[in-house]
């Protein structure tokens, strides 16, 4: 029912549009101003040194990242994002591995139609998520040097990426600013860290809602939950029906900074029942007056906790990490940062430890 009722609002909306903007009381600027493309970028240089790791102490180049928005028309926009991360395997294998991987991150075509409706269809950062959509590739947009893992690019807890179709709007509401997000397509692929480009790996899409609020009262202040539903297929395995519910209530004036998700993540298989597996992070920072306000201390505690009879998760290590760090903003378009961070993969694991070091930008 829940499938059905997303996909009914969606084509609904989407037909909508097109009627709306073949009315000739609504008629588009003169398609000769446009497009109007605007390309920036990110980077970053890593250093690290662990207690345990095989290389204990080395630097690392991050992803080089491309963000490209074109305005189509008044109403329509095209937004793009290619990133570029080094291979551990480049120079070997027939034929011999690149340097570098190349990916299409997103791509994503929008048509407003106002603030409470726009209509879009691409591949996205998957919208379950405060973290995922809120700080994107490019490593310079957030406080840490790397994501919760929960949410990791290239990780497993949570689908990072989404290909299908997509409504959303705002409302002011009274002040509350109440926003939402529907849409349906394709989920995780065989691969479960990858979404399925080139189509749906089953056959059953994927369906996700979200509502949150931006409350005028408290500047800064976000909160919402959203609800995703797929069938995953494990290579060898029945089917998997996966329910996935998360919350979140950020804060983001700086002085301070608050951050807070919850994950649920429910797998249901034939014959062998459900199995429910947990993640959330709760992250704090502040930002200090001095200085011109360059210097920002933060803090995160992470957990994902997995049952060893989980269908599709068996393979994702337990993890419970403390990270303290502190971030120095060298202009508006640079950051240095350095961390330490120390963590188990579950009871009976030895507790591991490290340094790190970032220096990240935007042009």
């Amino acid at each position: 029912m829940f499938r059905r009722i997303v996909l009914a609002v969606v084509l609904t909306l989407a037909c909508a549009r097109v009627a709306h903007a073949q009315d000739p009381e609504h008629p588009m600027q003169s398609e000769g101003e446009f497009p109007k493309l605007r390309l920036t970028g990110f980077g970053n240089v890593d250093f690290s040194r662990q207690q345990h790791a095989a290389g204990k102490r080395h630097f690392s180049l991050g992803q080089f990242v491309l963000h490209m928005t074109s305005q189509l028309s008044t109403r329509v926009t095209f937004f793009g994002e290619l990133s570029f991360t080094a291979r551990t395997d480049a120079g070997t294998g027939t034929p011999v591995a690149p340097g570098f991987n190349l990916e299409v991150e997103r791509m994503i075509l929008r048509i407003d139609q106002s603030d409470q409706l726009r209509v879009s269809f691409g591949r996205y950062h998957t919208p379950i998520n405060y973290w995922n959509t809120a700080y994107h590739h490019g490593a310079w947009l957030q406080t840490t040097i790397d994501r919760p893992e929960m949410i990791m690019f290239g990780g497993r807890f949570l689908p990072v990426h989404f290909i299908g179709a997509l409504v959303e709007g705002t409302a002011p509401a009274g002040g509350w600013n109440i926003g939402y997000k529907a849409g349906f397509g394709n989920g995780r692929a065989q691969v479960i860290s990858r979404g399925g480009d080139p189509g749906d790996v089953n056959g059953t899409l994927a369906y996700l809602a979200s509502l949150g609020t931006k409350p005028d009262r408290i500047y800064g202040l976000e909160a919402g939950v959203s609800f995703y539903t797929d069938t995953i297929t494990v290579s060898g395995s029945p089917e998997v029906h996966e329910r996935i519910a998360t919350a979140h209530l950020a804060y983001t004036k700086e002085t301070p900074e608050f951050i807070a998700e919850y994950a649920t993540v429910r797998h249901e298989q034939a014959g062998s029942g459900t199995v429910v597996s947990r993640a959330y992070y709760v992250q704090t920072g502040y930002r200090f007056e001095f200085d011109a306000r360059t210097w920002k201390a933060y803090y995160r505690f992470e957990h994902i906790g997995i049952p060893s009879s989980d269908p599709v998760f068996s393979t994702i290590p337990l993890l419970d990490q403390s990270t303290i760090g502190l971030r120095y903003d060298a202009s508006s378009f640079a950051a240095i940062k350095g961390e330490f961070r120390t963590w188990t993969r579950g009871p009976g694991t030895v507790r591991d430890r490290g340094g790190y070091f970032q220096v990240a930008f935007t042009f």
